[in-house]
């Protein structure tokens, strides 16, 4: 570890562990000690920083470190069958490293490429469509040594459809640097008016308006003020970050320029996931390329102290640090938590300094509007959210991949639009989203509405709630995931509870404990063990949650949980234990079936 002197900031503990991480393959008690050490804070403090990320690891992590993504759309596809080739290739299970350090296999949650399934991160290089012969193929070559690079490439866009010409906002040809002329003639307060004349909004599913949080931050006086871009896209079967970053970054680049110069801010900071480090390298390149070119540093063209730099600022797997403030604290080297809202980030963000926070879709639209102009983008969409919407589609459907559609198509249209499969139910906005059903078809993604927990509505009268929504419109952060009536619902809501159990950070008692309850009635439910009081109990816990988390992703984490016992009431009272002795959980096939193959397997061997 290079030394550090006394006076190193913590913004960079992050850094020098991802250093370590990748030379060692873990993080030992005597790094702890010197790192400690160096940046004069405790090893207490320092060893909670450690355990809060999935990526760090205290023990050795092998020297090829194998992620492999367990969330639902792997799950449907090749996942069991390409986990049993790891374990037989490295010749240890799961949560583990094998005997001479060379294969440490993990599971962890999405990755960002469901599109792509079954899929998994070998050293943070993404390996896709994952089957078991490939895993022998890949594995066998590792150990004859190949280099990894050799053995993959970057993943596919699968850009499947764009609106017609004159309408396609994100996906047309760029040509770098065009946005920011427009720098030269318009004054910050002009770009914030544009901004807010779009009706643009937070793209990452909060839908907060953009041009409204840029006037704020803009208006708080200080001598340093922050742009950071989001770029934690964590919520699961979502992955147009990963697409727009990797297609158009040079979008991403002026949206944060343009960003820097309306609110008066002089550092950008891209908060980029670890699982997108295969995208790290190519990023740099263009942030440097934009600094030979005078797009950033000092008097960005030729405009009198107009500077700005961007940096990148890499994450450590944590689901929590999507959401702003909790990323900030990621961010200042500390663990990634939510913080209360004493102070929102534009009044005191980044350092204590006022900060804006947008993701990348949001920051990538900026330019796009002051190219087509503004008259051009209203006409595009609804009149209350203009424009597109980038949508990530992925499970039983014939054309997984990314979407860029109008605001305004209706949900049915769209499951046209991806070839879906006898489509049954949506997991609509990821975990944190809610469970759409056929009721739901004829609704449209307009974003011009609230989701599902803000209309009240009886759950006991699923048609009533039907006949309330079919006016609403559907919010979406970007992923879609749908389902066919032959997957195992219960099954699904399991994954997701089990994720946010494993996800929480644990800082307030409701999302931490009520996620755990509410994991262990669905157990009860899935053994056939519960009755209807228990769908009571978890309708009560749901809603606490939602009501007293600290945070947004606590507040929503049980929005799909909620919506499945109301929309697909047959699927969980076939499940309930009727007013009898009998234990439907029993079941004599299974009970015996260990029995049964042993008595084949004598009678195969002795006749």
């Amino acid at each position: 570890m290079a030394s550090l002197n006394n006076s190193a900031c913590k913004t960079s503990i992050m850094n020098v562990l991802w250093d370590i991480q990748k030379k060692r393959r873990f993080i030992s008690s005597d790094d702890v000690a010197r790192i400690s050490k160096e940046f004069n804070i405790s090893q207490t403090e320092l060893d909670g920083v450690v355990s809060f990320y999935h990526f760090y690891h205290r023990k050795h992590s092998g020297k090829y470190t194998i992620y492999l993504n367990n969330s639902i759309v792997s799950g449907i596809k090749d996942f069991d069958s390409v986990k049993k080739a790891f374990e037989e290739e490295a010749g240890v299970s799961f949560g583990n490293v094998s005997q001479d350090k060379m294969f440490g296999l993990f599971e962890t949650s999405c990755i960002g490429l469901s599109d792509q399934e079954t899929s998994a991160l070998i050293n943070f290089r993404a390996f896709t469509n994952l089957t078991p012969e490939k895993v022998k193929n890949i594995m066998t070559s590792l150990k004859n040594g190949a280099h990894i690079d050799s053995l993959t490439q970057l993943p596919q866009d699968n850009i499947r459809y764009t609106p017609e010409t004159g309408k396609t906002v994100f996906f047309n040809p760029y040509a770098e640097g065009s946005s920011l002329n427009f720098l030269k003639k318009m004054s910050p307060g002009n770009i914030i008016e544009l901004v807010k004349n779009s009706k643009l909004s937070g793209r990452g599913g909060a839908f907060f308006p953009t041009g409204l949080k840029w006037q704020l931050c803009k208006n708080n006086e200080a001598d340093q003020k922050y742009v950071i871009c989001n770029a934690d896209e964590g919520e699961p079967g979502t992955f147009k970050d990963r697409v727009l970053m990797n297609t158009h970054p040079q979008l991403l680049l002026e949206g944060m320029i343009i960003a820097g110069y309306a609110v008066g801010a002089s550092v950008g900071i891209i908060y980029l996931r670890a699982e997108y480090f295969y995208l790290k390298e190519k990023l740099e390149k263009i942030i440097e390329d934009y600094n030979q070119k005078g797009f950033l540093g000092k008097n960005i063209l030729g405009i009198e102290d107009f500077n700005f730099y961007i940096y990148i600022h890499m994450g450590a797997g944590a689901y929590v640090c999507g959401e702003e403030t909790a990323l900030i604290n990621s961010m200042e080297g500390k663990r990634g938590e939510p913080t209360t809202k004493e102070f929102f980030p534009v009044e005191k963000g980044f350092l204590g300094k006022p900060t804006i926070v947008n993701n990348v879709e949001t920051l990538c639209a900026v330019p796009r509007i002051m190219e087509m102009g503004l008259e051009k983008y209203l006409s595009i969409g609804t009149k209350v959210t203009p424009g597109t919407k980038i949508m990530s589609v992925s499970g039983d459907c014939k054309k997984p991949g990314i979407y860029e559609i109008e605001w305004g198509m209706k949900l049915k249209d769209f499951l046209d639009l991806i070839e879906a499969e006898n489509p049954y139910f949506i997991l609509y906005n990821g975990f944190a989203g809610e469970c759409l059903s056929p009721a739901d078809f004829e609704r449209e993604i307009s974003g011009e509405n609230l989701l599902a927990e803000h209309i009240q509505f009886n759950f006991d009268d699923p048609i009533e709630y039907a006949q309330k929504m079919s006016a609403v419109g559907l919010r979406s952060g970007g992923s879609f995931m749908v389902f066919k009536k032959e997957r195992d619902l219960l099954s699904i809501i399991k994954n997701i509870s089990d994720f946010f159990v494993a996800e929480s950070c644990g800082i307030c008692v409701p999302c931490r404990t009520g996620n755990y309850l509410l994991n262990r009635q669905i157990n009860k439910i899935l053994l056939h063990h519960a009755d209807k009081n228990d769908l009571k109990q978890i309708q009560q816990w749901s809603n606490i949650i939602k009501q007293t988390s600290r945070c947004g992703l606590g507040k929503t984490s049980t929005n799909c949980l909620l919506t499945a016992v109301l929309k697909f009431p047959d699927e969980f009272n076939k499940c309930l234990q009727a007013e009898s002795d009998i234990n439907k959980a029993f079941n004599l096939e299974k009970a015996v079936q260990d029995y049964n193959e042993i008595i084949n397997e004598i009678e195969t061997t002795y006749g």
